[in-house]
């Protein structure tokens, strides 16, 4: 569900408590009825969905795993001009010599993929799927989701149904009672809040995880509330709001919150009537909910590779397609070009080091560019749109890395679809 901020590039041993389910839940002995289904089918539980290998076929099936809300697509989907190119001798000079890679070719090969698209100018240059990986098939994009979230709530503002600059308690009262008190929307758009979260991974004890167990994501231990918005609500503060960025998935799932009841509907509701069939998506999405019917707002949209192009070029035309506005051209240019503090607050932050120069805002990370800023909707375990205006490029990149977070594949893929770039632009 997040981002970069981990140098990690091995697998925790076998026996580490992240590959188990806790003691106390019913699922602690579930690997043991693994013989009672049919041979060649591994049993892939909430216990070990996220482990490696179990991953790779979990994040093409979520819907088999969990509770989803489908996200309507349309009948008039954005057609997609194919222009094909190979780009795969392309050279990538920035990429990490940890990896020992000098190509496109090799960065895609080296990284997990199990799909790789550019658009150059509005049209498909390159496209591939690897391993089950099929066109139509929906695969997870963790925190991308978080992009998207975020362009609903671009939606409701322009038409005056959310102001970032409120309180978030003037829309869900009850963060009154929680670490989220006087956060205004714009603390969680910039993920600024002041509260008590850590994104450690690999901590079974760690408060995302905790969430997880919360939200339906992994078997729930005694005393978990059930729900996400429960966990929320049992959020305290740490420090001020507003202060140095720090990333923390739960401020999206506060978002989200926020959204469905400034506008009154569920998030898969306001996704498909105001992001996904406005941007012309083929196919329909779907996003995991919690145990209480909650959409699962920081991580839990699975969608089509072509469709997720189809929401890189909307970000791409200043958030239009065709005539349409589909959010506000204002909301992406003030991502673009922050105030100082925005800046500034990420190079104080854990992140500087691997997105060095970077900064994010309105859910969207931003990294220079050869021409000027690039923008990144990011999710864990390789999930990537890149967005270049300068060069007119979006890419997408889905992956299944056995790490939810590993710099040096995170830091190729940038490298590689830079490269694309140069080259495209060059002629």
């Amino acid at each position: 569900m997040s981002e970069p901020v981990a140098d990690v590039v091995s697998v925790p041993p076998s026996g580490h408590p992240y590959y188990q389910a806790q003691p106390g839940t019913a699922w602690a002995h579930v690997d043991e009825w693994g013989t009672i289904i049919a041979p060649g089918h591994p049993l892939i539980t909430l216990a070990n969905w996220q482990e490696s290998p179990h991953h790779h076929w979990a994040f093409q099936h979520m819907r088999e795993l969990m509770p989803s809300h489908v996200i309507d697509g349309t009948e008039s989907p954005r057609v997609l001009p194919v222009q094909p190119q190979n780009l795969g001798a392309v050279r990538v000079e920035e990429a990490p010599a940890l990896l020992g890679v000098d190509t496109v070719e090799e960065v895609i090969a080296a990284t997990d993929t199990d799909s790789f698209l550019v658009l150059h100018r509005g049209e498909i240059v390159e496209e591939r799927y690897l391993g089950t990986m099929i066109p139509r098939r929906r695969h997870l994009v963790m925190s991308v989701t978080k992009s998207v979230v975020s362009c609903v709530a671009a939606s409701l503002s322009a038409d005056g149904l959310l102001d970032p600059e409120a309180p978030a308690e003037t829309y869900v009262p009850e963060l009154a009672g929680c670490g989220y008190a006087s956060a205004r929307v714009r603390t969680l758009l910039d993920m600024r809040s002041g509260i008590r979260f850590h994104e450690t991974y690999l901590d079974p004890s760690s408060e995302v995880r905790v969430m997880e167990r919360s939200m339906g994501w992994a078997p729930r231990n005694h005393g978990d509330p059930l729900g996400m918005y429960p966990y929320i609500l049992t959020i305290a503060g740490e420090s001020e709001h507003d202060g140095t960025f720090v990333y923390r998935s739960i401020d999206t799932d506060t978002l989200g919150w926020v959204c469905e009841r400034a506008a009154g509907l569920r998030m898969a509701d306001l996704i498909s009537q105001r992001i996904w069939q406005p941007m012309g998506a083929y196919h329909d999405a779907e996003i995991t909910v919690d145990p209480l019917g909650s959409a699962i707002h920081d991580g839990g949209l699975s969608a089509t590779t072509r469709d997720l192009g189809r929401f890189g070029l909307m970000l791409l035309d200043g958030g239009t397609v065709g005539a349409h506005q589909v959010i506000p051209s204002s909301w992406l240019e003030t991502a673009f070009s922050p105030p100082a503090d925005v800046r500034d607050a990420f190079a104080r932050s854990e992140n500087e080091p691997y997105l060095p120069g970077g900064w994010y805002r309105n859910q969207f990370w931003f990294v220079p560019g050869d021409a000027g800023p690039v923008l990144l909707c990011l999710g864990i375990h390789g999930q990537m749109i890149y967005v270049d205006p300068a060069r007119e490029l979006v890419g997408v990149k889905l992956s299944s890395w056995s790490l939810p977070q590993d710099a040096p594949r995170l830091q190729a893929t940038i490298a590689a679809f830079h490269a694309i770039g140069r080259a495209l632009s060059s002629g």
